[in-house]
Order: C-alpha cells, then sequence, then structure tokens
C-alpha cells in the first residue's frame, strides 16, 4: 500500500531537519506532529510540508521559527498544585536525608517548573544543598527560562497554584516586578543550570535524586517515551524519585519493574534498590 503524500512529506521533512541541524523528531507521535506542522506553515505561508522543507533547509531563520510550533511550549508554575503538595510533604522529607541533592527537569521549556521546583525547595530549607539541572532542545525556551523573565499577567494564576501546593509565605517574596514583567530572583536563578540536552539523542550527564518530566512524553511514539524513561531509571539513584504528567504512566513500559507507585495519582514513582 502506498504511503499517504502527507506521511510521506511530514517523514522527508523530519529526516532533513535531523540531517541539517540534528534535532530529531523522527519519534514524536505523528497525530500531534501533523497538527503543529500546520499551524506552522499556516505561520510561514507554506503552502504544503515540501515547501516548509523547502525553506527551512536554506533558510535557518524559517527554522528556529518552526522549532517552536514542534517543541512544547505550554507551561505554569506550580501547575497540578497537588503534585507539587505531595513533593512538599512526602518525597522531600526523604531527600532532606542526603547531605546533596540533584534534580533533573527534563523538558523545562521556558523554566516554569524549574523555579517552582527551587521555590519549594527553599521553603524547605534545601535549595542551599540543591543543583537544579533544567534541560530541553529549544535554545530560544533555554534563554528565556534562564532570564527568568514573565508577564506580569500570569503571577495571578502562578499566585494561586502556589498557594494551593501548600507554599508558605507568599509567591512575589520570589520575584520582583518591572513593567509588565515578572522577574524571579536571581538566588533562585542561581541554583539551576539550563542546559540543551535531547531525550532522542543525548544520553544521561549525572546522577539525581529527583527527576520530573511532566506532560512532554506525551508528544513522543511509544520508543522515545522507552528511550526517555530507560534515561530517567539510569540518572536516578537507588530509591530516588520520578514525575510524570498526568496522563502520562510507567504502566506497560519495560521500565516499570524498576520502579513502585509512591503516589501514583500525583504519577511519582520510586526507584527500587539496586538488587
Amino acid at each position: 500500500m502506498a504511503v499517504p503524500i502527507a506521511d510521506l512529506e511530514v517523514r522527508l521533512l523530519l529526516e532533513a531537519i535531523f540531517d541539517r541541524y540534528h534535532y530529531d523528531f523522527r519519534s514524536y507521535a505523528m497525530a500531534s506532529l501533523k497538527r503543529r506542522l500546520g499551524q506552522a506553515c499556516d505561520h510561514l505561508g507554506a503552502t504544503t510540508l515540501s515547501g516548509l522543507q523547502e525553506r527551512v533547509l536554506h533558510q535557518p531563520e524559517s527554522f528556529a521559527e518552526l522549532l517552536q510550533y514542534l517543541t512544547v511550549q505550554v507551561s505554569d508554575m506550580f501547575r497540578d498544585p497537588e503534585f507539587f503538595r505531595v513533593l512538599r510533604e512526602q518525597v522531600l522529607p526523604v531527600l532532606a536525608t542526603y547531605p546533596s541533592i540533584k534534580v533533573w527537569v527534563a523538558g523545562c521549556s521556558t523554566g516554569e517548573e524549574a523555579y517552582s521546583l527551587a521555590i519549594l525547595l527553599h521553603e524547605q530549607q534545601l535549595l542551599d544543598r540543591t543543583i537544579i539541572y533544567a534541560t530541553d532542545i529549544n535554545s530560544v525556551s533555554l534563554r528565556a527560562a534562564a532570564s527568568g523573565v514573565y508577564d506580569i499577567t500570569r503571577l495571578r494564576s502562578f499566585t494561586e497554584n502556589h498557594r494551593r501546593s501548600g507554599g508558605s509565605g507568599s509567591l512575589s517574596d520570589y520575584y520582583h516586578a518591572s513593567g509588565g514583567s515578572a522577574i524571579m530572583d536571581a538566588a533562585l536563578r542561581r541554583k539551576i543550570t539550563f542546559s540543551d540536552h535531547s531525550l532522542a539523542t543525548d544520553n544521561v550527564f549525572s546522577e539525581v535524586h529527583l527527576v520530573t518530566c511532566r506532560n512532554v512524553l506525551i508528544y513522543f511514539d511509544l520508543a522515545l517515551q522507552e528511550r526517555a524513561l530507560n534515561l530517567f531509571g539510569e540518572a536516578l539513584v537507588d530509591r530516588g524519585f520520578l514525575g510524570l504528567g498526568s496522563k502520562e504512566s510507567l504502566r506497560f513500559s519495560t521500565v516499570a519493574p524498576l520502579f513502585t507507585e509512591f503516589a501514583l495519582a500525583e504519577r511519582i514513582y520510586r526507584r527500587k534498590a539496586s538488587s
């Protein structure tokens, strides 16, 4: 049976992107990719995916625009507050028993989750002995994350999420307003290392005690989900913790036997001790 033209165009475009720019989207979920590529075509004025391919191959600036459609850009501080409440009440007391703590935020986008974790750790008097690695493949998002600047209109929902997560004090203690922007405190930014890392092509870079990768795996096909989960299992210390998104699970994955369900409703798992 012949491959539909649209699927063939997607495949050729993704191969071209990988060969030209070394970004690997070939194992992303097809339905989501098609939707995002359609939006990119509309934005860039390309009538076909073949036309989009020609443009991104010859115009790097067009690829930079396309990248914003291919990577996850939606996040909030303290998103899913109950997840952070369980971290606060059940996970961090365990991590507090370590002399130092390393956290990996995989697929950090523009940094909201990384700053949320930094605030949470500060409130539990653990930030001083913690390093947070926040990684993504989108250099534009990483620069935005490192700047720690957010539209001030978003702070109302951030503040409510922080309150519902059991936050002590006020979220305003951790940023200052300047014009229409909220700028995260420099003390938080110093504890976060933002860097490029691809779950599709890169390997583990550090041993960590907590991994959060929330609402990222849903954009991957099963093979890439397995690759990412194996990276997390390899990175975590014995009895370390993994947090996934509300629609993500270890169920049916090959790494599931490595973990126990710690707080299943919040998709928090704990790595078993090595035998």
